[in-house]
């Protein structure tokens, strides 16, 4: 029947398709019913109870009643737009890691592409199987439009939804993965989205400018070296000391308590490739320089959250090993995303903390999965794939946006000139 809830007849329901609600769903709730007790039995799932009064002789178990084992109550199955969810109350003694461990057993069971596990409160445990891939195909983001400032929908997750990048709620983002594995891609996607706003843009782009320079009419500023990356930086915190200063004399906290009309535009800083910023020649003035990229980056993401500045840090690796200044930067940056990675310390280093099945899931993304990634969202994490722009798009949105980008002369002199330069 998968043929038949895949095949995309008229929508109802926002995206849930007719096949799946008429055939799926229904099959699927009953192979759940039927394999539920048999499933927890031989995944460890069920709770063995000795009877009352028992008396154990060598191997043997002596009772009046047989020994029988307890498997949780399955919940009701409720529809989504990707599959179906329910609810389990755990027995005593059980914990979410049993379920986790028996995931790909549901998922086999109920002949599911996946099935997720997740503990919302304490003695419970909510099952999601989603019945197809939502992420296979192209790479193309739901209708769906950003809430409020500094938002953007960049992409969908694995459920089928939006997924949204709120600079407002996660001030900071760490975005990681190999060579052609689809970083570019969200940058651009979120340069997109980011561009009608009366937000200003900053590249870092070491790489000659070689990427973000496609949205060089909608950039307030652009650094294509180290060099010009070092200075861009200083200016930005001499920026971010003229909003201290203005925030101190209305005697508020943060530039967001500041009215409208003289509140400064919020500033989006996008670091391409961070590792150039920290690799050096071995000389004097090369380490010098590192270490003032590496000062000021890390003052912008300390002090920059309650300023109105917000970082977005891309790169193959980031890790201890280009220097400790980059170990306190990646500290300071709460939004984590992990594309493809060749290797298991890069995706402990981006998602470590958050869970050990999601650098699992992250390890297993294929060289086909361009732009799909495994990214926090909304205090957890999921499977997600960025809306795929092409370089004509790029240069479309830049061009269409230009009047929009707020005039910097600070940080365009800081460069000497901009992206032209």
């Amino acid at each position: 029947m998968q043929p038949v809830w895949e095949y995309r007849l008229p929508r109802w329901l926002d995206g849930i398709a007719w096949g799946w609600v008429l055939g799926g769903f229904p099959l699927t709730v009953g192979r759940m019913v039927t394999t539920w007790r048999r499933l927890c039995i031989a995944a460890g799932l069920s709770v063995t109870d000795r009877p009352r009064h028992a008396v154990i002789a060598g191997d043997l178990v002596v009772s009046g009643s047989a020994l029988r084992p307890s498997v949780p109550r399955l919940g009701l199955p409720r529809l989504t737009r990707a599959g179906l969810r329910l609810t389990i109350r755990m027995l005593p003694g059980q914990t979410p890691a049993l379920f986790l461990s028996a995931a790909d057993a549901m998922a086999h069971a109920w002949r599911v592409y996946a099935v997720r596990v997740v503990s919302p409160r304490r003695g419970w445990v909510t099952i999601t199987a989603t019945a197809r891939d939502p992420l296979a195909g192209d790479a193309t983001a739901p209708a769906a439009k950003a809430a409020r400032l500094l938002s953007a929908v960049v992409g969908r997750t694995e459920d089928g939804g939006a997924w949204t990048v709120d600079l407002r709620s996660v001030p900071h983002w760490l975005v990681v993965g190999a060579t052609q594995s689809g970083k570019s891609t969200l940058l651009a996607s979120l340069v997109s989205e980011l561009a009608p706003q009366p937000v200003a843009l900053v590249g870092i782009d070491c790489k000659g400018g070689l990427e973000l320079s496609l949205f060089g009419p909608r950039l307030s500023a652009l650094a294509s070296s180290r060099t010009e990356a070092a200075a861009l930086l200083n200016a930005l915190v001499v920026e971010i000391g003229h909003r201290m200063a203005e925030c101190r004399a209305a005697g508020v906290r943060s530039v967001w308590e500041l009215p409208d009309e003289v509140r400064p535009a919020p500033l989006v800083v996008l670091v391409d490739e961070v590792a150039e910023l920290y690799l050096s020649d071995g000389s004097k003035a090369g380490r010098a320089q590192v270490a003032e990229c590496s000062t000021a980056l890390l003052r912008l993401a300390q002090l920059g959250a309650a300023l109105g500045l917000h970082l977005v840090v891309a790169g193959q690796r980031v890790g201890s090993e280009l220097g400790t200044g980059v170990t306190a930067l990646r500290a300071q940056l709460g939004g984590r995303v992990c594309h493809r990675v060749h290797d298991e310390q890069t995706a402990v280093m981006a998602l470590g903390d958050l869970s050990p099945d999601a650098v699992a899931v992250a390890q297993s993304i294929s060289e086909d999965e361009r732009g799909v990634a495994v990214a926090t969202v909304g205090g957890s994490w999921l499977r997600v794939r960025s809306t795929h722009t092409t370089t004509e798009q790029a240069r479309t949105t830049a061009l269409l946006h230009a009047k929009s980008t707020p005039d910097l002369p600070g940080l365009v002199h800081a460069v000497g000139g901009g992206e032209d330069s």
